[in-house]
Order: C-alpha cells, then sequence, then structure tokens
C-alpha cells in the first residue's frame, strides 16, 4: 500500500479509465451528474477537480476557453441507498469565470482518481454491509486496479477494520476521513457516489468489464487467498486426493462432507438446536456451528466456509458468506414462514449466478413459533400476503423480528438425504 500522499507537478495528470472507455483523467470536461437512478446518484468530474472535505464540497475549475458567467451545482447523495434520510449531500459545483480566478489553491496534488462515497446507511450485518457498500464499490472502482484513493464520508472505523482486506485490494492508498480533511485535494478525476444494480447483485450489462457476481465471489477468495477454487469441493477434493495416492477405505474412516450451520442468536434462530444438530450428524454430516458475530476476524471465518461443503441457515444477512464457498458448494437455506419471496430475491437467484448449488427447505406454519404465539386463526399465520401487503412495517414485525423455528427433524430428513446426494454427483 502506498499511503503516502503523491504530490506532483501542476501539470502532471493520471492516465486511467473511469468507466472502461478511453477517456484521459486530464480531458478537460464538464462534470457529467446523474440523479435519475432510484438507488443512487452519481457524479464524474475529468479534468481540473479539487475536493473540500471540510465543507463537503468538490469544486471543477473549468479551462479558460471554457469558463461561463455562472456555473451549475448538483447536490449528491454519495450513498448507494439514496433515499435513506439520514444520508447527507456533497456539493457538486462548476465555478464560473469569476470564481476560478479566486479557485482554492491545490494542498496536494494526486495522478490517481478519487471516489467520493458515504459509509453510513444501515450497514451494520453483512447483508447491508456487501449490498450497499462493498458490492457497489466493487462496481465503481474494479476497473481501476487499486489505483484509485477513497475520499469517505462519514467514516465508520469498525467497517474499515473489518473489512480491510478488501477496500485495501480496491485502493492501494490511504482511506481518507473526509469530515476531518481540512486540504484541498487536486484530482485529475472524482467520481461522487456509488453506483448500485439492486439489492447484493451486479448487471455485467451496466459494469466496465462485464463483471458477474461470479467474479465478485471469485475476488473475494482471490483476496482473502482461499484455495483455487478450480479443485472441487473439500468432500470430493479429500476423495480425490486419497485416490490419487493409492489410499484404500477400509470403511473405518469414511469420508463425511462438512456442513456449517449458522445459529442465530436472536430472531429467527433455531430453539431446538441440539435436536436439529443429532439430525444432520446422523444423516452423514461432520457439523460445524456457529454463530457469526460483528466483530468475526473474516480472514479466520472465511477459511472456515471454505473447509465446508455446505452453508446451512435460516434467512438471514450471516448467509452472505456464502462469498466464500467452493464452485458446486450448497447453500442450505431454511426459508421462515412468510418469506420464500424473500429468501429467492435476496439469496436464492444469486447462489445459482455463483456457480454454487441452491437447496431450500421451506417451513411448515407448524415449524413456526408465531403459531405457538399468535394461533392457527391470526391472519399472520392464515394469510401471510396480507401482512405483506402492510408493507415493510408488518413484515418485519412478524415474520423477521419475533419469529423462531422450530425445525420438524422428520420432516427435515428428506432434505437432508437429498442434499447428500447432491454432493456425491
Amino acid at each position: 500500500m502506498k499511503g503516502e500522499l503523491i504530490r506532483q507537478e501542476l501539470n502532471q495528470d493520471g492516465d486511467g479509465n473511469d468507466d472502461g472507455s478511453n477517456v484521459k483523467h486530464g480531458a478537460p470536461r464538464k462534470p457529467i451528474c446523474d440523479l435519475t437512478d432510484p438507488r443512487y446518484d452519481i457524479c464524474e468530474i475529468s479534468g481540473d477537480g479539487r475536493a473540500l472535505g471540510a465543507n463537503r464540497t468538490i469544486l471543477y475549475v473549468p479551462p479558460a476557453e471554457e469558463r461561463g458567467s455562472d456555473g451549475p451545482e448538483w447536490a449528491i447523495k454519495d450513498q448507494s441507498r439514496k433515499y435513506l434520510s439520514d444520508i447527507k449531500e456533497v456539493n457538486v459545483k462548476t465555478l464560473s469565470a469569476a470564481q476560478s480566478l479566486v479557485a482554492p489553491e491545490c494542498t496536494s496534488r494526486h495522478t490517481v482518481p478519487a471516489v467520493v462515497f458515504a459509509m453510513n446507511g444501515i450497514i451494520g450485518n453483512p447483508w447491508h454491509d456487501f449490498s450497499d457498500l462493498l458490492l457497489p464499490l466493487f462496481i465503481t472502482t474494479r476497473a481501476y486496479d487499486g489505483e484509485v484513493q477513497f475520499l469517505v464520508t462519514e467514516l465508520q472505523p469498525w467497517f474499515v477494520d473489518k473489512y480491510r482486506l478488501i477496500l485495501t485490494n480496491l485502493s492501494r492508498y490511504d482511506i481518507v476521513d473526509f469530515n476531518k480533511d481540512i486540504g484541498v485535494r487536486c484530482y485529475p478525476h472524482i467520481i461522487v457516489g456509488l453506483r448500485s444494480h439492486g439489492d447484493l447483485s451486479i448487471d455485467p450489462a451496466r459494469t466496465p468489464q462485464n463483471y458477474t457476481m461470479l467474479d465478485f465471489r471469485l475476488y473475494m477468495r482471490d483476496i482473502f487467498s482461499l484455495p483455487w477454487d478450480g479443485q472441487g469441493i473439500p468432500y470430493k477434493e479429500k476423495a480425490n486426493k486419497k485416490n490419487a495416492t493409492g489410499g484404500i477405505d477400509d470403511g473405518t474412516e469414511k469420508q463425511k462432507p462438512r456442513l456449517m450451520l449458522i445459529n442465530r442468536g436472536w430472531n429467527r434462530k433455531f430453539v431446538n438446536l441440539p435436536e436439529i444438530s443429532a439430525a444432520v450428524q446422523a444423516a452423514g454430516f461432520e457439523l460445524l456451528v456457529v454463530e457469526p458475530l460483528r466483530d468475526t476476524r473474516l480472514e479466520e471465518f472465511s477459511r472456515e466456509v471454505d473447509s465446508c461443503d455446505v452453508l446451512m441457515g435460516a434467512h438471514g444477512a450471516a448467509l452472505t458468506s456464502f462469498f466464500f464457498l467452493r464452485t458446486n458448494a450448497v447453500m442450505l437455506q431454511v426459508v421462515p414462514w412468510g418469506l420464500k419471496r424473500e429468501a429467492m430475491i435476496y439469496f436464492g437467484v444469486h447462489v445459482k449466478e455463483m456457480m454454487l448449488q441452491d437447496i431450500e427447505y421451506s417451513i411448515t406454519v407448524e415449524e413456526s413459533t408465531l403459531y405457538e404465539k399468535y394461533g392457527k386463526d391470526h391472519p399472520a399465520i392464515r394469510d401471510p400476503d396480507s401482512i405483506h401487503k402492510q408493507w415493510w412495517q408488518g413484515a418485519r414485525k412478524y415474520f423477521w423480528e419475533e419469529q423462531d423455528i422450530r425445525l420438524n427433524v422428520s420432516r427435515f430428513a428428506p432434505t437432508l438425504h437429498q442434499l447428500l446426494q447432491t454432493l456425491r454427483e
């Protein structure tokens, strides 16, 4: 990591690309700002861009021959969910001819582009960390191959610490706490905001190198120094190694696939976890029960996930750990009552995009603690769709926050058998 500021002569420019095109960073161009996307705002400046963190302002100083009597100005929400009420704005302004003559002088000059973005919103669980920040950051900056600097508003030290490996791979330069920055940083190219293609998703047609969710999963594996993805899931890798060395299976050491069972400590938790654990082991799996916390070290946890053939858990943020699985590994999602559509939208479709295998077990209403709490005649039990029509507030109360799961292990047994057959194919 280069770390120190790059200070160069005033006429030196960088030569990277902003969006996969051949536009030179130093080529004069008016700011191009787009506030029409329902999810995010984006504004790009090529030329003389000056970043003033103390007052959340980005200035564009046009060449003398392009200066006018006034200059347009934009208020950009620099978070990928711009509709959140607590997102503050960054001002982007083109200076007029008169203003350009008294533009604040650069205190540092940089030869690489800068990206201004907010590290706030509803981050704090892995799903939102990836969906709202890390994936949009990958979409916006991966094409620079590290030659870009991050100017972060509302910087969260815990987030930087937890995802340091990812952040320092996307940018080789020090992260700037933009709210506290008192200088005038000058860049040949500045992007304000992060592009987002939807919830936990990448649209290849909208990325400069046609990046996919599979590319992102493989990128995660590379960053965390996980084994080469092409060697197969751990269950088959061990069997192949045994065959290659002439090992003879005498029946005393039968190879078992490894299953990581995510135990949620709050809502949507398994209330009969010991019974479920026994059923999983009886079906022929080696079991690893984990309860990921916000301060879980991803370096170690990613290796644990990689060592498993199956990631199992109730629908929830911790299933985002599927980024560390190997190709053809299985995500077994236990779908709580009333959340079948959400299970597919937020996880199921992306599992397949990343060349993983998706198995779902949808619980019956009797397996939900909502049944015990409210009885069979309550709308949440009798007609879940009526709850969803109350929008997020109703669904969150019943299906996300108040519900736990008492898995019927007899009903679950055929799913475990299907899982075992899938791994052996």
